[in-house]
Parts: C-alpha cells; sequence; structure tokens
C-alpha cells in the first residue's frame, strides 16, 4: 500500500494532457483527476516525506499531519465541485490553469521547507492571473497585470525574508516561528499576510476576482487565501498582532460591502471578512482559536464558491453583473436563488448551516481567552454579513425592481455543482461531528446549545428588521468604491509621467549634449590617437624591425660554413675578452 502521493502531482501532471482531450473524454478526465486526489489525501498516512537535501539544506517536500489533511480535502472536494461547475468551458486554457492553481495550492498545503513552498506559492500566482486574463478585455487584462505585480512583489519579499531566515537560522523547514519575531519573520509575515489580503495588502483580490472568468472566479474565491490561511496557522500561530489584524479585517470587509453595486466584488469584501475570522483565530492561538480557524476555513470554501458559483449564473446568463442592473430574477431562475440562499445563510452562520458551527468557533475561543471587545467586534462583522450577503446582494439581484431580463437557469452542470455545495453547507451545519474529527486537536465545543441558537437568532432577526428599515438607504448607488489600491494605481501613472516627461527630458539631454560636445570630443582624441600610432608608435616598431633585419643579413653572411674561419673568430673573440678583463682589472 502507498503511503502517499502527492496529489499536487496529479493536478499538475494532469494538466499536461487537457490541451489534446475532447468532448466526452476531456471532462471524464477533468473529474477523475479531483476524485483520484480526495482519495489519495483521505487514504494517505501522517509522516514526513521527500526529505532531501538542496545547497547544503535540508528540504521536506511533504509534511501530513491533521492541519495540512483538513485544508488538502477540502481543496480537492473543492475542485472537483469547481470542475464540475467548468464542464462546459471550451477553452481549455482555464482548465490547465484552474489544475496548475489547485495544484501549486497543494503543494503549499504539504510543503515542510520554505524553498518547497516558494515554489508553489509563485505556481499558485502565476496560473491564477490566467484566469483572469483569459476573461479578455482591457478591464481585466489591466486587473491581470496589477493582480500579478502584487504577488511577484508579495513574492520577493516572501524569498527575501526566507533567504534571511535562512542565514540566521541555518535551516529552512517550514515550522512555528519561536521567540520573538526578527526582520526574516517580519518579511516571510508580511508575504503571507498579502495572500491573505489583510488591509491595506488587500486590495488586489476585490480588483481582481470580479474580471475574472465566471468560473476562474470560483477557484480564485477558494484557495489564494485559504493557503496564507493555512500557513499563517502552521508559521504565526499566537502571534498577537495577527488578532487585531484579523478583526480589522472582519469589519473592514463588511464597511466597504455597503458601498459596492458590483456583486462578485460585494462577494470579494466578504471574503476579506472572513478570513478575518481565521487570522483572528490563528492570532489567539489556543487550541480551540486553531481547530476554529481551520473549520471555519473549511465551511467558508464551500460556502463562498457556492455564493460565487449563483452569482457567476446570473453573470453567465444576463451578461450583468451590477445590482443596478439586475433584478427579478426569481421569476425565471429560481433554482439559481433557492441554492445561492443556501450559501448565504451558510455565511451569515444561521443555526443549522456550515458557517453556524464554525465561525462561532472562533468567537467561543476568543470568550474563553477572556477577550470581550473582540467578541463584539466579530459579532457585530458577523450581522453586517448578513445584511449584505444574506439581505441586500440576493434581494436586489433576484428580486427588487424588475429589469425586464427573461434568461433561463444556468446549464445544468453549473446547477449540480452549486447543488454538491449547497448539501455540504447543509450537511456540516447538521452533522459537524466528521469535520470536527478532522481538525488539529481535540474538539471540545457544543454549537447546538439553547443560548447560542437564540442568541444567533436574535442578532439575525434584528439584522432582517433593520434591513426591512433601511431599505431604502441600502439601494445600491452606481459608483466606483474607492480602497487601497488607489495608491499603487496612481502610484504607477506618476511613475509613468515620471519615465514620460522629467526622465525623458532628462536623457534627451544627456543625449544632446553628448552629441553637440562628448562625441566631437571624442573624435578628436580619437584622431589624435590615430596619428599618435602611425607617425610615432608605427615609427618606432618598424625602426626596430628593420634594425633586426639588418643585424640578420650580416650574420648570414659570416656564417660562410668553413671552420677555419669559425676557429679563428673564436680566437679573436677570446683575446678580446682576456684583453677586456686584464684593462678591468688593472
Amino acid at each position: 500500500m502507498i503511503e502517499f502521493f502527492h496529489p499536487a502531482l496529479l493536478f499538475i501532471v494532469g494538466a499536461l494532457p487537457i490541451p489534446f482531450l475532447r468532448g466526452s473524454v476531456r471532462k471524464t478526465w477533468l473529474l477523475l483527476i479531483p476524485v483520484l486526489a480526495i482519495i489519495a489525501v483521505a487514504t494517505m498516512q501522517m509522516g514526513n516525506y521527500g526529505a532531501t537535501t538542496f545547497l547544503g539544506q535540508e528540504i521536506l517536500t511533504a509534511r501530513v499531519d491533521k492541519l495540512s489533511v483538513v485544508f488538502a480535502l477540502v481543496f480537492t472536494i473543492m475542485a472537483l465541485i469547481g470542475m464540475v461547475y467548468a464542464l462546459h468551458i471550451k477553452n481549455h486554457g482555464e482548465h490547465v490553469a484552474a489544475f496548475v492553481y489547485i495544484g501549486s495550492a497543494l503543494g503549499v498545503v504539504f510543503a515542510g521547507d520554505y524553498l518547497t513552498l516558494f515554489v508553489f506559492w509563485e505556481g499558485m500566482a502565476f496560473a491564477s492571473a490566467y484566469l483572469v486574463f483569459a476573461q479578455g478585455g482591457v478591464a481585466a487584462t489591466r486587473a491581470g497585470f496589477r493582480y500579478l505585480m502584487v504577488h511577484v512583489t508579495g513574492g520577493v519579499v516572501l524569498l527575501g525574508g526566507v533567504v534571511l531566515y535562512g542565514v540566521t537560522t541555518g535551516s529552512v523547514l517550514f515550522g512555528p516561528i519561536e521567540g520573538a519575531l526578527g526582520l526574516a519573520t517580519y518579511l516571510i509575515l508580511a508575504g503571507f499576510m498579502l495572500n491573505a489580503a489583510v488591509p491595506p495588502l488587500n486590495a488586489w483580490l476585490t480588483d481582481a476576482y470580479p474580471e475574472a472568468t465566471v468560473t476562474g472566479a470560483v477557484f480564485m474565491s477558494a484557495f489564494t487565501t485559504k493557503t496564507a490561511v493555512y500557513v499563517l496557522a502552521r508559521g504565526f500561530p499566537g502571534t498577537e498582532l495577527l488578532v487585531w489584524f484579523g478583526v480589522a479585517m472582519a469589519i473592514y470587509g463588511v464597511i466597504f460591502a455597503v458601498l459596492e453595486n458590483d456583486c462578485r466584488r460585494l462577494l470579494a469584501y466578504h471574503i476579506i471578512s472572513q478570513v478575518g475570522y481565521m487570522v483572528v483565530g490563528i492570532g489567539i492561538g489556543t487550541e480551540m482559536a486553531i481547530n476554529g480557524a481551520a473549520s471555519h476555513a473549511f465551511a467558508h470554501i464551500i460556502y463562498k464558491s457556492l455564493l460565487f458559483m449563483g452569482a457567476g449564473a446570473v453573470i453567465y446568463v444576463t451578461g450583468a453583473r451590477k445590482l443596478t442592473e439586475l433584478g427579478g430574477l426569481y421569476k425565471t431562475m429560481p433554482l439559481t436563488v433557492a441554492l445561492y440562499m443556501i450559501g448565504a445563510l451558510a455565511i451569515s452562520a444561521f443555526p443549522f448551516f456550515s458557517g453556524f458551527v464554525t465561525k462561532s468557533m472562533v468567537i467561543a475561543a476568543a470568550g474563553n481567552d477572556n477577550r470581550a471587545l473582540i467578541v463584539l467586534l466579530l459579532t457585530l462583522a458577523s450581522s453586517g454579513t448578513f445584511l449584505h450577503t444574506g439581505l441586500k446582494l440576493p434581494y436586489y439581484m433576484f428580486f427588487g425592481k424588475d429589469r425586464g431580463l427573461r434568461v433561463r437557469e444556468p446549464p445544468r452542470n453549473m446547477l449540480v455543482a452549486m447543488s454538491m455545495a449547497a448539501v455540504l453547507c447543509v450537511a456540516i451545519g447538521l452533522f459537524p461531528e466528521p469535520l470536527y474529527a478532522l481538525l488539529p486537536y481535540a474538539v471540545a465545543f457544543e454549537p447546538y446549545t439553547a443560548t447560542h441558537i437564540t442568541e444567533s437568532l436574535g442578532i439575525l432577526m434584528f439584522t432582517a428588521l433593520g434591513f426591512v428599515l433601511l431599505l431604502k438607504a441600502l439601494d445600491p448607488k452606481n459608483t466606483i468604491s474607492l480602497d487601497t489600491d488607489w495608491f499603487y494605481r496612481k502610484g504607477a501613472r506618476a511613475f509613468m509621467w515620471f519615465a514620460r516627461k522629467p526622465l525623458a527630458r532628462y536623457e534627451e539631454a544627456v543625449s544632446d549634449v553628448s552629441e553637440t560636445a562628448a562625441l566631437p570630443f571624442m573624435h578628436s582624441a580619437a584622431a589624435a590617437g590615430l596619428r599618435m600610432d602611425v607617425h610615432v608608435v608605427d615609427a618606432i616598431v618598424n625602426g626596430v624591425a628593420r634594425a633586426i633585419l639588418r643585424g640578420g643579413a650580416v650574420l648570414r653572411r659570416l656564417q660562410t660554413g668553413v671552420v677555419t674561419n669559425y676557429a679563428a673568430a673564436m680566437i679573436a673573440g677570446l683575446i678580446a675578452a682576456i684583453a677586456i678583463f686584464a684593462v678591468a682589472w688593472k
């Protein structure tokens, strides 16, 4: 029996034949690889695999423990759901990019050292960027380049931290950071936080995800931020700084979602908010908090993908994505509405749905750690999530003002994928024990208590009442929200202005000076050098050569071939030498 087969290889190698497959063969292949990956993860044995050395450093290709398995399992499940959702896509490039993206995410999850992690980390960035570029158009192309710019910069920061960490510690093995944080660990933390979309490093997410393809956005909602959650849980558990960053994320995402008109951009802001709960759990660092972060990541991947699939289905059949352009779709898309609402109730932590049994574990961990302010702020953020994702977005997208859009349900495979995710949202909510059994530590948490249920329902119902009373004020506006991407957008424009104006003028001035002053001087110097070479150097060389030739001619005449002549010359030379010696001796 094989103890471990790396599921990343299944996807990365499995991507190679996709362009050459057609029809039902390709569809079968696209579903077979995720199924095999699920089996590989479910049957692998705990332990370390692929240990070797590289450049004098110990490399560990794969570390299998309960933390890596719970993330790997939900990644492979999501890969299957996403591939079902994307079966109708004929662009094989999207499928190849999705496979490489998923494989790279799995490579990060199992990486036992920073070098292996970095290779797969960058693989995720480039593969996912293609899912933005594949949409086509100016907006998607620009968003894709901004996405790459941010992630390549984050990769450089991460690599710098890894190199410094290896130099200072003598090891690049990936594990919990011990002791005080130094420059190396801060750089690593910054690289991880960028992928987690921690403000102010968050704008790449809400910039790129709405511009990706309908199916590409589903994959992107599942993997990049959750791999960041995993590496934070692996490397920085109990880091107090993360508690406050996580709370800021939870509130930040909810506030910006209020301002949004684009349905997928609104959902993208709630990714930031929900990942904030996970970051808080990691920062608290207790066993319950880490369990809460891991379980909420598991549930979040499923329900958030369901929400993006629902919004994507609407975009697919209508071509519209702004709430001000949508409405009245419940008449012709009842299945999409029902499935979307299951995801909305799950993300809102409604009782008997997945978010209720995972998000509440993080909040309970904060309460057990005597962090009353954190509990209050996370509860407020949860209320805001229901207000926008569970009420505002579905109301204006499916109900609200009838825009006269008469469209059909999306393709059957998209509905099947949404149904798979919806079933999991309900199943996890009703039967959380199988998920709890996967978590890194033993679970001592009971979500279904009378107090918890009544408190949650009270907050949710109060939020619904507020929505009804403030409905007019919540009407979406056809505006654009400014986020932290404003700084690098404006910064890039300023840089281009600098390059095209002052820098170009400086270069032109330098060229003018060189042409009017430097080049004539250099030409004159070159001409003088040529004259020196011809009239002085060549004259000396030629004179020496002629002297040598004359000396050679004299020697040739002396070489008569008569022995007596040579003997006489030797005797004459000897007499001359004796004479010189005698004179010098006196």
